[in-house]
């Protein structure tokens, strides 16, 4: 019974050692999931550029359904819009500049 114990351990002691040491440095691994988060990135920035068309659309028409019906505060809605626009479209510049 005790040899069996003793042959027992011995053998996990071996897979671990053997499946730790066949792990390598992982650079094969972290140069996949680089190369997987850049590929990304060119449909993202596009993705976030057509959001941004939409909204600058979407901004224009209730701009101007507000400066139609004269309502005060149209330089204000304006402004939110167009800094909504402007926000996407830096942040999706800035993204794609800083990791790639």
């Amino acid at each position: 019974m005790m040899k069996r114990k003793i042959l027992l351990s011995a053998v996990v002691v071996f897979a671990a050692a053997s499946s730790a040491l066949a792990q390598g440095n992982g650079l094969a691994g972290i140069q996949d999931a680089t190369n997987m988060v850049t590929s990304y990135f060119d449909p993202g920035t596009k993705l976030i550029y057509a959001i941004g068309a939409v909204v600058g659309l979407i901004g224009g028409i209730k701009v101007y359904n507000k400066f139609s019906s004269g309502d005060p505060d149209t330089s204000k809605t304006a402004a939110s819009w167009f800094g909504a626009c402007i926000f996407l479209i830096v942040a999706a510049t800035i993204l794609r500049s800083f990791f790639l």
